[in-house]
């Protein structure tokens, strides 16, 4: 298996690049997390996941090893194949996925176009648990962020910012620092609104 290419970047698109190897031009499916981390730089490394069906060999390309580790756990869910699990990682980060599947959070996950309640609730069952083991987490600490999560919303709410808008801001907040109080969370916040 290929895991991952070093090479020249020849094309840059939303959805794929073009990274040439030793004179071999490799055509890699990417998310759109991957395609905004990814410098204009002539020469890059994406961590790969190569999948091999009936009529093709598919290579997929991630910035980093902790988006292609939350892809292969996406793909290993029945009725989740390697679409959807792109298209998943294309709108939501790999630690909103992470969070919205340890909260049993169906309703972020059915966000994602293509994903309706079945296979958000299938994805939850099938690892909440490998989530958590994999990447590490403990349960009382996603309580506490999900806590201080939605006591910071609804405060910006009541301020009168729109929920969708200041749900990006604060999640971004609480993935940078993991120890930061509702106060400080409010305050950064408004500055980034």
């Amino acid at each position: 298996m290929i895991t991952y290419l070093k090479g020249k970047l020849a094309e840059k698109n939303p959805t794929n690049v073009i990274i040439e190897c030793n004179g071999i031009g490799y055509y890699v499916l990417i998310s759109l997390q991957t395609y905004t981390r990814i410098p204009d730089t002539e020469n890059i490394l994406l961590h790969t996941h190569l999948s091999i069906r009936e009529d093709a060999h598919v290579l997929f390309g991630f910035y980093d090893k902790i988006e292609r580790e939350i892809f292969k756990l996406l793909i290993s869910v029945s009725g989740v194949g390697p679409s959807t699990a792109i298209t998943m990682l294309s709108s939501m980060t790999p630690e909103q996925i992470q969070q919205a599947i340890a909260n049993k959070d169906v309703t972020a996950i059915k966000s994602v176009k293509g994903i309706g309640d079945k296979t958000a609730q299938r994805v939850i069952v099938d690892l909440k648990d490998k989530i958590l083991k994999t990447f590490n987490i403990s349960e009382d600490l996603l309580t506490s962020n999900n806590t201080i999560k939605n006591e910071a919303l609804t405060a910006l709410e009541v301020l009168g910012f729109s929920r969708k808008t200041s749900e990006k801001v604060v999640q971004s907040l609480l993935n940078e620092s993991t120890d930061i109080t509702i106060e400080e969370l409010i305050k950064k916040a408004l500055k980034n609104l």
